[in-house]
């Protein structure tokens, strides 16, 4: 397959970080000694998650002195061989696109390289234990309900920075935001968009550049005007899906997917298959879901009126992730002052 960046590891490095020395991949002084890469096999690693033709492992690094674990993402071996060629050029795509950022807020790259079997391997830093889905899922076996309002709002902050530096600054549309793509450190300790293989240029008016390029997305979480022939793509369309990312967060659920019949008895013989209500589904796409906001109580208020904001039809209703950031940041330091004690002697 054609890639059109250099797959050797001293040709694709990450920047150098001058405080902490020369690392095995930084850049800087050419002549200093390199150690190879070596990407175990995938047995040998711990398998973190997988998405759509690929699989994402752990790599512990252990002979690297304080060294911290890389997340490395490979084209999952029982792919149809008729893909494998789409998702590879996705996996040079993504390392290109990934080496040129670098934000809090989004994984970072650590190299591009390929295997001892021949595969090419993304190596990514080690942004989290677990997907925001990954979480969500395990929220709702365990019986528990929406996440603490503050806890949505954390997220909704730093994904809302991640995507106003990707829009803004780098003039991208990330293009498949979902609770899938974010991934989590600890008890909400970090928190990182990835996934950035089918981003596609931004110009100057926040629009797509390319008119032939295709927006890849994943469909529930696809924004009317992408699945309308001709439809004007801009980054209005991550902001419908980090709206429906919220709205996961408030339901546990995936977004459109109510229509599938939940209520069927357990003696009932008739598969979730037969349930679904498929023109129905497909009718809903690129619509706001429905939220039972007065379930949720008084402390979900403002997260509720973003995600409605946030999944306005007409792409031109709903706020630009520059704006999000301002509004919630000032909602911390509103809430931070209302938090204050005054003791009175």
């Amino acid at each position: 397959m054609d890639c059109t960046i250099a797959s050797d590891v001293n040709d694709f490095k990450t920047p150098r970080k001058p405080d902490k020395g020369m690392s095995l991949l930084s850049g800087g002084n050419t002549r200093s000694p390199r150690t190879p890469i070596t990407i175990p096999p995938s047995p040998f690693m711990k398998k973190l998650g997988c998405g759509t033709g690929v699989n994402v492992y752990l790599m512990n690094r252990v002979d690297k002195l304080n060294q911290s674990p890389w997340a490395v993402k490979k084209i999952n071996s029982k792919c149809a061989s008729r893909q494998v060629g789409v998702f590879q050029k996705r996996l040079c795509d993504e390392a290109m696109i990934l080496k040129g950022l670098e934000h809090p807020n989004i994984v970072g790259f650590r190299a591009f390289t390929t295997a001892k079997d021949g595969s090419k391997c993304l190596a990514m830093e080690y942004g989290g234990e677990k997907s925001l889905n990954d979480l969500i899922e395990q929220r709702r076996e365990n019986g528990l309900k929406a996440f603490p309002a503050p806890t949505i709002e954390k997220v909704a902050l730093h994904v809302a920075r991640g995507l106003q530096y990707l829009h803004n600054e780098k003039k991208l549309l990330h293009g498949d935001m979902k609770s899938c793509n974010v991934v989590i450190k600890g008890d909400f300790v970090t928190i990182k968009i990835c996934d950035v293989g089918v981003s596609l240029q931004l110009d100057e008016n926040m629009k797509v550049s390319n008119p032939k390029a295709e927006y890849v997305g994943t469909e529930p979480w696809t924004p009317k005007e992408a699945l309308e022939e001709g439809g004007v793509i801009t980054d209005k369309a991550d902001i419908y899906a980090y709206g429906l990312t919220l709205w996961e967060m408030m339901t546990l659920a995936m977004p459109h997917l109510e229509l599938l019949d939940t209520e069927s008895s357990e003696d009932d013989e008739s598969t979730d298959e037969d349930d679904f209500d498929e023109d129905a589904y497909y009718e809903k796409l690129g619509s706001r879901p429905p939220l039972d906001a007065d379930n949720l109580g008084g402390a979900y208020q403002r997260i509720v009126e973003l995600f409605c904001l946030c999944t306005e039809e007409n792409p031109e209703k709903r706020p630009s992730a520059a704006q999000i950031v301002q509004v919630l940041e000032a909602n911390i330091q509103t809430d931070y002052k209302n938090s204050d004690v005054i003791v009175i002697d």
